[in-house]
């Protein structure tokens, strides 16, 4: 469940074509593709009550999603997962001790929109399940990059989820294009601890489902999947918003996984 995501529209007809636009010969999650199974070894799968998010695992009694990622005492995390139905025997299910969601997390504005799940016990670590680390900096994303994130949210707007883990290339969009009139118009504002990404054609982008979800560029963790337009998943103009891990994010989760150990 990406928080509020919407995609300002073009019209309906160009829409579901964007949508419909096969790549490698078949229809993808929003412009992606299925991974193949288990590449993606530090993928979070966390049930929710009746809902999904996705998350990192960044220690091994730690897994790093979206602060607006709704925590019940019945949620779980599912790690070395590929399929959610599936009865893979590389999933490894721990249920979770104790959230720590950012202290200045704001849902009107979508900033610090962070959260630690503190496992019941360590993960075990193996081909399957792995560790990705976080940014050895905080540095900004420069405009152009291209990043890929996974998750297993809708493959279009008001789909089911995915049931199998799917990957999406995205492009980083400049904040001064992403919050002019003809994006967001600052509505929230995209703030420097944000990446925009999508793609100018559209038809590329994570969506409901896909919240928590890692933001890999250029190979290095740089963001966590927040929010977008809701119901406009894969729009041009309203491109995904992420968390960018700068400086201080890194800095905060260090100090609260430290804090706990």
């Amino acid at each position: 469940m990406r928080s509020s995501y919407t995609f300002l529209a073009s019209p309906l007809s160009t829409v579901i074509f964007l949508l419909l636009i096969p790549e490698d010969g078949c229809v993808r999650i929003i412009g992606g593709r299925e991974v193949a199974p288990h590449s993606r070894p530090y993928m979070a799968l966390l049930e929710l009550d009746k809902e999904i998010c996705a998350g990192a695992l960044i220690a091994e009694k730690w897994v790093l999603t979206a602060a607006h990622c709704d925590w019940k005492k019945t949620a779980q995390v599912i790690l070395g997962a590929h399929s959610i139905t599936q009865k893979e025997p590389e999933k490894q299910i721990i249920s979770i001790k104790k959230a720590f969601s950012h202290p200045y997390y704001d849902p009107g504005t979508h900033e610090n929109d962070l959260k630690l799940l503190q496992l019941n016990k360590k993960a075990k670590i193996n081909k399957y399940v792995n560790i990705l680390e976080l940014p050895g900096n905080g540095n900004d994303v420069t405009p152009g990059t291209v990043c890929q994130v996974a998750g297993w949210g809708d493959t279009y707007n008001g789909s089911p989820e995915s049931d199998i883990l799917r990957e999406v290339n995205v492009t980083v969009i400049d904040r001064k294009i992403c919050n002019n009139a003809k994006y967001y118009n600052f509505d929230p504002v995209i703030g420097l601890n944000m990446i925009c990404a999508g793609s100018r054609h559209g038809g590329k982008d994570t969506c409901d489902g896909d919240s928590g979800s890692p933001l890999l560029c250029e190979g290095v963790f740089r963001g966590i999947t927040s929010f977008g337009a809701p119901g406009k998943c894969g729009d041009p103009k309203k491109p995904g918003v992420y968390i960018l891990l700068s400086k201080k994010y890194i800095h905060w989760i260090n100090k609260t996984i430290k804090k706990k150990i």
